[in-house]
């Protein structure tokens, strides 16, 4: 398993600019392959169904998984929320431990991420409640648990997390695209 990630993403389309690099630079494949997607909208490589990937994105930032089993991604920004919003969508463990985190949105964020990640592994998405998806809680470093490993990151302001079935790195490759600016700009 290997992850990318890049910032200052200025449009939706170059998420798949990342993932274009990763592909490129992990298997050698360019110009990136076809991508099509299952029932539940999960992307795959139809002329490569031994290749996995997953892309997130959020706000300017991208994150992409490759992989040769299934694996999901994501990576969002952290925001206040609806107050009622956790008692919705995690468990009475999820929000024992919730309770004591010191901050609650960051907190917040990063379990989410673990759950979206695990819903996009399996390529179900988020078909059932959110609060019935299974996940370890957050801790350092990564975590095998239900026959799944699962990793999460933070940096100022956002929160990632990662779910397959290999071990997960404990780095991020940073790339950075050629994102264009405005004319004019200095």
């Amino acid at each position: 398993m290997i992850l990318y990630s890049a910032k200052g993403l200025t449009s939706l389309s170059q998420s798949r600019e990342l993932l274009a690099l990763a592909v490129r630079e992990t298997w050698g494949l360019s110009p990136l392959p076809a991508i099509a997607r299952h029932e539940r909208g999960k992307p795959y490589f139809p002329e490569h169904r031994n290749l996995h990937f997953n892309l997130s994105h959020s706000g300017d930032l991208a994150l992409c998984s490759l992989d040769t089993a299934p694996v999901g991604v994501d990576i969002q920004i952290v925001k206040a929320w609806r107050p009622g919003l956790p008692q919705r969508v995690f468990s009475r463990q999820e929000l024992d431990w919730l309770a004591g985190q010191p901050d609650l949105w960051p907190a917040f964020t990063l379990l989410w991420t673990l759950k979206e990640a695990r819903a996009k592994q399996t390529g179900q998405g988020l078909t059932s409640s959110i609060r019935d998806i299974r996940v370890p809680l957050p801790e350092e470093g990564p975590v095998q648990w239900d026959g799944l490993w699962f990793r999460t990151w933070t940096g100022p302001g956002w929160a990632a997390a990662v779910c397959g079935n290999s071990e997960p790195p404990e780095k991020i490759l940073e790339k950075v695209l050629d994102i264009p600016t405005e004319l004019g700009a200095n």
